[in-house]
């Protein structure tokens, strides 16, 4: 994928450094040749080529978000037992206030 990339932004450059060094050419025309022709292109067909990809870690990633989800409803809460840091769970109690 990054070949086929690499190999047209070569000739959309060569493309460019011909317009500039040419007779009737110019610097403003071999920029506009080298965007046109060279990074627009690249950049819609890398964004299209790479929806893949992005679509699979979005998945995964929902998958992962599901799967802590139903681990953390799947445990049950007591008072009696403990957390991963060696406390007393509590059964998610506000703690009393005394009076002033």
């Amino acid at each position: 994928m990054y070949l086929i990339a690499i190999a047209w932004g070569y000739v959309a450059l060569m493309m460019a450094l011909a317009e500039a060094t040419s007779s009737q050419g110019s610097i403003l025309g071999a920029i506009v040749t080298l965007f046109l022709y060279g990074i627009l292109p690249i950049s819609i067909v890398m964004y299209i080529l790479g929806s893949g990809p992005r679509k699979a870690a979005r998945k995964r990633a929902e998958l992962a978000e599901q799967a802590a989800a139903m681990a953390q409803t799947a445990a049950p809460e007591s008072g009696s037992q403990a957390d991963s840091s060696h406390h007393a769970a509590t059964a998610g109690l506000a703690p009393e206030r005394k009076e002033p």
